[in-house]
């Protein structure tokens, strides 16, 4: 992974990140994590065009304002309304633990 990670060959994230998640964040979100312990690799997501905001925002049908970099933290966030409040009839996922999915096989 580290070579691959320096020399710029295409890597799945899955295959990058330390940590991919989804995760309940209160009644009305839920969150999605991506952690890195490397932050060349970190620097190398933030650069990726599949990882920019506007195209985060746009899959996963958020405003651009939540897709979050957290460098301190060598992390990117992105914050999800729910479509409905966890726990009632019609929540799919009271976890938010199945949100991430469609993060695994990008490309960056």
């Amino acid at each position: 992974m580290e070579s691959a990670a320096h020399e710029g060959s295409p890597m799945k994230i899955r295959d990058a990140a330390r940590v991919i998640r989804s995760k309940n964040a209160g009644p009305t979100q839920v969150s999605l994590d991506l952690m890195f312990d490397d932050p060349k690799l970190y620097e190398r997501a933030l650069k990726a065009p599949s990882l920019r905001p506007d195209v985060l925002a746009q899959r996963f049908g958020v405003p651009e304002a939540e897709v979050i970099p957290y460098p301190a933290a060598i992390a990117i966030k992105i914050v999800l309304p729910r479509r409905v409040i966890a726990g009632t009839p019609g929540d799919t996922d009271v976890y938010g633990a199945q949100q991430h999915r469609p993060l695994l096989d990008i490309e960056i």
